[in-house]
């Protein structure tokens, strides 16, 4: 089997900051690739990819879809992702498995935090980015300034591949510059044409801009350029994927999603610059429970991986979304779940559309499914072929910031909350479930006050459990001020065989800005066997679950082993884990430990007459401001408010604002609690 069919596939995230148009973007795309013959609408809950009550009440994207459609030769799968930072999860996930990304922006409001942090996730997984610039029919809309402020803030050079023809509501379509004509909308009509004589000048400026922005990201474009040469649009073209690939630079379109103006061109660019999973590449995983490297090439030949990312409990079961990467998944193949060792026989193969499926036999690399029925699998876990074992790495999951109480009205659903709560919880790794020791009440932890309370719905929309949150709880987490050592000593003696592990250990805070344990072993001379030291490590990492303030996790440590040792009977791998646990808690009091909050990035979109009282009480909730823009009619403001006195904000801030303001809410960083 050749790798045709892989060369032909695309598979893209749609990401953004939450109302910059990407649900209204992803059904523009399906009704101008035929997929859909009727276009629905945000506002009228009736889009394609928000089908979940819950999105329809908010307006907004809660959880990723799938979707596929046909575009010239090439089959897209397309990833609509949410763009409020409580479900960012949504989008972690979504990167990892898609081989390209549309960074969608306002033209209006440009750059926005949640756009700078999807941004982030993308570096993490070197996705290949082309960015569209959305809302150019509305006031204030700048195709230029939001380019500018792409390079500038999210640090990638941008290569402008249109010109807007009209900006603001004199927008009327695009000037391709790559081919040098014209894609005008009338009447509901998207039409090519020769570049109106009013913008000819300014798009061959543009396109010479754009040849000298090429050559300095490409040696060939440049000798090209230097010779003076007429480079034709098809090396223009091969130019901008090859530094698009390479995440060197991210080619910038435009439009109005919601007129469908530039969307068939967005279209063109996805795949002409979006990449197939060959341009990917082999995709590296190790032999399970070692450390040994393998890879797998996208290709239908080779031995079957899939990594599984994402699980959706649904009225027929747990449905598993798969992004096959080597090898064919065939109906009745049986698979082995990497880190478990757990063979499953696949049932069914299921193709997404939205909330509908369609089976087909087989699917093969590059290919992303459904595989219904597999009731043990998780998200993040990796399938693979049972005589050729792999395991891939998955995505990362963030901390909650947030804690509430959630009980059930009626007393005897209480063991039927436990169990629709562990379903969500295996359908969102971000929502995390515990136990008050003290009172035995149910503590779930999510990203922020509108995850908690969708979580509340879905529990009533889905299994008719109506309950009640109680006061959320801002999740704190603890710092060792200053470094200290110090010995402990653990011997224990029994009738039969004994504990012994002595330690010498220095703790303090942690050199680096990564979270987690930094741990680095100074032992020379086998004081303690080498066979022990990992258990020193888990040991540590295991106690910084417990810290030594108010019980709140430690964000980072760094210990280093000094000295130790062992007894040549009494001496194992629990004792040394078991004594590292009992050092910590006797030397992490004396080290000057602190208490962090999380911190905020606030932004505030604000009508001016109201911008006084606005800024007075973010004032009186700690906040800082960072940055202020002003207009005529509209302020917009960021600042760093703690969570802790973010709580019911929404509301306060529509009552100083008459209903006028708007605002949205990243974290940003952990910071230690003034008192």
């Amino acid at each position: 089997m050749t790798q045709t069919y892989i060369n032909k596939i695309r598979n893209i995230g749609i990401m953004a900051h939450v109302d910059a148009g990407k649900t209204t973007l992803t059904e523009r795309i399906l009704f101008n690739a035929g997929r859909i013959h009727k276009v629905g609408d945000v506002h009228h809950g009736n889009t394609t990819t928000d089908f979940d009550p819950e999105e329809q009440k908010h307006g907004i994207t809660i959880s990723t879809a799938a979707t596929y459609c046909q575009w010239q030769d090439k089959r897209i799968t397309i990833l609509d992702t949410p763009g409020h930072v409580d479900f960012t999860i949504e989008v972690e996930r979504a990167l990892r498995v898609l081989d390209s990304a549309v960074a969608v922006f306002s033209g209006v409001a440009g750059v926005e935090p949640q756009s700078v942090n999807v941004w982030k996730q993308a570096d993490r997984y070197a996705v290949p980015r082309i960015c569209f610039i959305n809302k150019m029919d509305t006031p204030g809309a700048s195709y230029e300034r939001v380019a500018e402020a792409i390079a500038d803030t999210l640090g990638m050079p941008v290569l402008r591949l249109q010109l807007p023809i009209g900006e603001e509501k004199a927008f009327a379509g695009v000037v391709d510059l790559l081919d040098l004509k014209a894609w005008t909308y009338s009447d509901s009509q998207l039409t090519a044409g020769p570049v109106p004589d009013a913008l000819t000048d300014a798009a061959l400026e543009a396109r010479f801009a754009l040849v000298e922005a090429l050559a300095e990201l490409d040696d060939d474009c440049l000798a090209l350029w230097m010779e003076d040469a007429d480079i034709s649009a098809d090396q223009l073209r091969s130019f901008v994927r090859k530094a698009t690939l390479a995440c060197r630079a991210t080619p910038a379109l435009c439009g109005s999603a919601f007129k469908n103006i530039g969307v068939a061109p967005l279209l063109d660019a996805i795949v002409a610059f979006g990449a197939s999973p060959v341009d990917r590449g082999a995709v590296e995983g190790t032999v399970p429970g070692t450390e040994e490297v393998l890879e797998r090439q996208p290709d239908p030949d080779a031995p079957f991986c899939a990594l599984v990312s994402k699980i959706n409990v649904t009225q027929f079961g747990a449905m598993a979304t798969d992004r096959i990467y080597a090898g064919v998944l065939a109906k009745g193949q049986s698979v082995m779940i990497a880190d478990t060792g757990e063979r499953l026989r696949v049932g069914r193969i299921l193709r997404m559309h939205a909330d509908q499926f369609e089976a087909v036999e087989t699917a093969r690399a590059g290919d992303v499914v459904s595989l219904p029925g597999l009731k043990s699998l998780r998200a993040a876990q990796t399938l693979c072929a049972p005589d050729a074992l792999i395991e891939l790495s998955g995505f990362e999951v963030p901390d909650p910031v947030i804690s509430a109480v959630i009980e059930p009205m009626v007393k005897d659903e209480m063991d039927s909350l436990g169990l629709a709560l562990s379903d969500l919880a295996r359908e969102d790794p971000s929502l995390r479930l515990t136990r008050d020791d003290e009172t035995a009440q149910r503590v779930i932890s999510g990203m922020g006050e509108l995850h908690l309370s969708i979580v509340q719905e879905k529990l009533e929309s889905r299994w008719s459990i109506a309950t009640r949150l109680g006061q959320p709880r801002v999740a704190y987490r603890e710092q060792l001020g200053r470094t200290v050592t110090g010995e402990h000593l653990l011997k224990k003696q029994t009738s039969g065989k004994g504990q012994y592990a002595k330690l010498k250990l220095e703790l303090g805070p942690s050199d680096t800005d990564e979270p987690g344990l930094q741990f680095e072993s100074r032992i020379s001379g086998g004081a303690i066997p080498g066979e022990f030291i990992p258990s020193v490590e888990k040991g540590l990492r295991a106690a910084m679950a417990v810290g030594p303030l108010d019980g709140h996790p430690l964000i980072s440590l760094k210990a280093v082993l000094l000295d130790g040792a062992a007894h040549s009977v009494d001496s194992n791998a629990q004792a040394f884990e078991r004594a590292a646990r009992e050092a910590f808690r006797a030397l992490a009091p004396t080290a000057a430990p602190v208490l962090l909050e999380p911190l905020m990035l606030v932004t505030i979109e604000c009508p001016a007459k109201h911008i006084g009282g606005v800024l007075g009480d973010l004032g009186s909730r700690r906040g800082r401001v960072l940055d202020s823009e002003a207009s005529a009619e509209l302020h917009r403001i960021s600042a760093h408010v703690p969570l802790g006195e973010m709580f019911g904000y929404v509301s306060r801030l529509r009552s100083l604002s008459s209903g006028t303001a708007s605002m949205s809410m990243t974290f940003d960083r952990y910071q230690v609690v003034q008192t």
